[in-house]
């Protein structure tokens, strides 16, 4: 498949597959190969950058690697005023990542080239969530930069008190 995908555009589908069922989700992103380093051994090193959501409508092949007809997926428009949840996100990130440093006793920095436009954060918030691909796939499904927002107002809210919560007990056994 990878060899398919480099000698055409470098662009590929990413689905998330249920453990459970087997079956791959409707809603995935696109990604688009940056650099890749063959391996003595024929396997490949990728670096890859998310790109545009689709749905998939139907599969025309399934093997050597599924092939699906999809279309594209945009958020809806809103006429809202998002800055206050854009504060309020960077704040949060802010809290958090000063949390982790204390906690880590190590030194964090958030990069400098995070975006500030909303729906460009909270794609941005999705993708550095760890360990959370069930939350990731959920945040990948909305359809609106508002709702996507306040859901990652409550992951970063809940993992803020939790962080605050385990700084405060290690000062108090330090």
């Amino acid at each position: 498949m990878m060899n398919t995908v480099l000698q055409g555009d470098r662009r590929f589908g990413v689905l998330m597959f249920d453990p459970a069922t087997g079956k791959p989700a409707r809603i995935g992103c696109c990604a688009e190969v940056l650099h890749c380093q063959r391996l003595k051994d024929d396997r490949m090193k990728l670096l890859a950058i998310g790109q545009q959501r689709f749905r998939v409508l139907d599969y025309v092949r399934e093997k050597p690697y599924r092939v699906g007809l999809i279309e594209w997926i945009e958020d809806q428009p809103t006429d809202q005023d998002l800055s206050p949840l854009v504060t309020e996100v960077d704040q949060l990130l802010k809290d958090v990542v000063r949390l982790s440093a204390k906690l880590t006793s190590r030194e964090v920095e958030l990069p400098s080239n995070i975006p500030n436009l909303p729906t460009e954060l909270s794609y941005w918030i999705a993708s550095n969530l760890y360990d959370a691909a069930d939350e990731q796939q959920a945040l990948l499904e909305v359809q609106d930069t508002s709702a996507r927002l306040e859901r990652e107002v409550d992951i970063l809210t809940t993992t803020r008190n939790h962080l605050a919560a385990r700084t405060a007990l290690k000062d108090v056994l330090e």
